[in-house]
């Protein structure tokens, strides 16, 4: 039985990591699921928020946007609109955006496309939420 298995994040722009972990917890539309070796093989849609997986003993965080996670043969494979590792999270662009698109949705005005902004805010959100797990986890360095 296999102890590890692959994970691979990649994203339209870029092969955001490919490495051999322990386990890898993802934000599936129906709830959090989670992979371990010789899992079954499935396919699930992502959600926007943080994937998380084992390797050492630490827990790493990706965040993530929408996508797909397909499992087979021991490889845990994401394809995501958007991928970013939790060092590289740009914090302070995040609370920009979060604070952009709250002033948006409070000014009820009749021009703002809501889906779009509560989109942005969600992400927004995500980011920020990612990286502070990642700090508290203490694996939030490049």
């Amino acid at each position: 039985m296999a102890r590890s298995l692959h994970l691979e994040i990649v994203t339209p722009d870029r092969l955001v990591l490919s490495k051999e972990v322990e386990y890898v917890g993802a934000p599936g539309f129906e709830g959090e699921f989670g992979i371990m070796p010789n899992h079954i093989p499935f396919l699930s849609a992502l959600r926007v928020g943080s994937l998380y997986y084992k390797d050492g003993g630490k827990t790493f965080y990706v965040f993530v946007a929408g996508g797909f996670a397909e499992v087979s043969n021991n490889k845990v494979t994401i394809l995501a609109e958007v991928a970013e590792i939790a060092a590289e999270i740009d914090v302070e662009r995040a609370r920009v955006a979060r604070e952009r698109a709250e002033q948006r949705l409070a000014q009820r005005q009749e021009k703002i496309d809501y889906a779009r902004v509560q989109a942005s805010l969600a992400r927004s959100l995500a980011r920020i939420s990612c990286r502070d797990r990642a700090t508290a986890a203490g694996t939030c360095e490049m």
